[in-house]
């Protein structure tokens, strides 16, 4: 009986561990999964409340990859290709388990204004710490507008929700985030005053 040899491949060679992937290659797949997984995990905590929902993420979007790793385009990035893969399977994951209702009332929060000051005096783990606190719908739209730079159109196309909704979703996360600022760092809150238009909403 011929057995088919999987390609060699050195992990140092992006390339040829694509290949083996492709292969069905089991190290390869391995190998691809320690050189990414850092990446991988820094994009979808921002997607997810808890270390459990960003594992979910996590093994489906890299489920995605092997499977349709024959449509990445070797003349591009593979680092974006993936982000793209584990954003959209952030974006199915929350379909999935939310339903778009009203979130929580904020009409009693202060309305303030973004401060790049504050912001900057605060570790990129405080504010990734606060932005899991967030409601999923609030999450979802904050981190895709700011984070991933779509517009209120494409996150409305990605959602199945009305444009509007992205925008109001959006402003409710920012008040959110600033009052947990105000509770969390008062005196860098009252270090700064908050300049207007701080994100374009529109």
């Amino acid at each position: 009986m011929l057995f088919k040899k999987n390609p060699r491949f050195s992990e140092d060679d992006l390339a040829s561990v694509l290949m083996a992937c492709r292969a069905g290659d089991n190290r390869a797949q391995r190998t691809l999964i320690s050189q990414f997984l850092s990446f991988a995990k820094r994009v979808c905590q921002r997607y997810t409340a808890n270390p459990h929902e960003t594992e979910e993420i996590i093994n489906e979007g890299f489920l995605k990859v092997f499977t349709h790793l024959e449509r990445y385009d070797s003349t591009q990035p593979f680092q974006a290709w993936l982000r793209t893969i584990l954003v959209n399977t952030a974006v199915d994951y929350y379909r999935k388990r939310q339903k778009w209702t009203n979130q929580l009332g904020l009409d009693e929060l202060e309305v303030i204004d973004w401060n790049d000051d504050v912001i900057a005096a605060i570790s990129g783990e405080e504010i990734l710490a606060m932005v899991q606190q967030l409601p999923p719908a609030y999450r979802m739209v904050f981190t895709l507008f700011v984070v991933e730079g779509y517009s209120h159109r494409e996150i409305a196309d990605l959602l199945g929700i009305q444009e509007g909704t992205s925008k109001s979703n959006l402003r409710d996360a920012r008040r959110k985030l600033q009052h947990m600022v105000k509770l969390y760092y008062p005196a860098l809150y009252q270090q700064y005053t908050w300049p207007k238009n701080r994100f374009n909403e529109n």
